[in-house]
């Protein structure tokens, strides 16, 4: 069985806690704005807009296609973290848990709109160069159980490594960094191992 880094490790490497008022440009006396943009979004080199077009294709369903969903998760080294409201997972694996199990809990989800707001080099805790990719995103879900149509503002954070692999992803829905701590970090942890026993990603992951 391959050995993977735990959580710990990941964070202390690649873990990005973004400012969401400087990074959005928005007064402390608001909440961060969160919306997407597109007209205001910056330029990036190709590689990096093909990463942000496979992220935004897993938030939409891609792995319905399964073999499609498989190219668009080599965007992850095999030892990544993804980290939102709901969900902590440690490995690739893990992840593609978490995509794979969209096709089957939402009867439609659909990213309306994105806005690239920061790209940048930054010096990673291993010490080596990555980069920081970070985006507005806007996503629509519609629950197969209970068809109402809700859409998501959030603050996606990549931190890409020297080889441009995503070693974290962070999707935050408010202006508060998620803690790693406490009942809520065990009820994320407990759905990134155990979601993939039902979601069933090719284990080629």
């Amino acid at each position: 069985m391959t050995s993977h880094p735990n959580g710990e490790v990941l964070q202390a490497q690649y873990e990005i806690r973004p400012d969401p008022h400087e990074i959005t440009s928005t007064s402390k006396d608001e909440a961060p704005d969160y919306e997407p943009h597109p007209s205001e979004a910056i330029s990036v080199a190709p590689g990096y807009q093909a990463i942000v077009d496979s992220i935004t294709r897993l938030y939409s369903g891609i792995c319905a296609d399964r073999e499609q969903g498989e190219k668009d998760m080599q965007v992850y080294a095999a030892d990544a973290v993804y980290d939102d409201t709901w969900s902590y997972c440690d490995t690739r694996y893990k992840i593609a848990g978490q995509w794979y199990g969209i096709p089957g809990a939402m009867a439609k989800s659909q990213t309306l709109a994105t806005q690239i707001i920061s790209c940048k080099s930054i010096e990673l805790g291993s010490g080596d160069q990555g980069t920081q990719l970070a985006f507005k995103l806007r996503q629509e879900y519609t629950p197969r159980i209970v068809h109402f149509t809700k859409a998501v503002d959030s603050l996606v954070t990549l931190t890409l490594d020297k080889d441009d692999k995503v070693r974290y992803h962070k999707d935050m829905w408010n202006e508060n960094d998620y803690r790693h701590a406490g009942l809520g970090k065990v009820m994320k942890t407990l759905n990134g191992d155990q979601l993939t026993k039902i979601t069933r990603p090719p284990s080629g992951l």
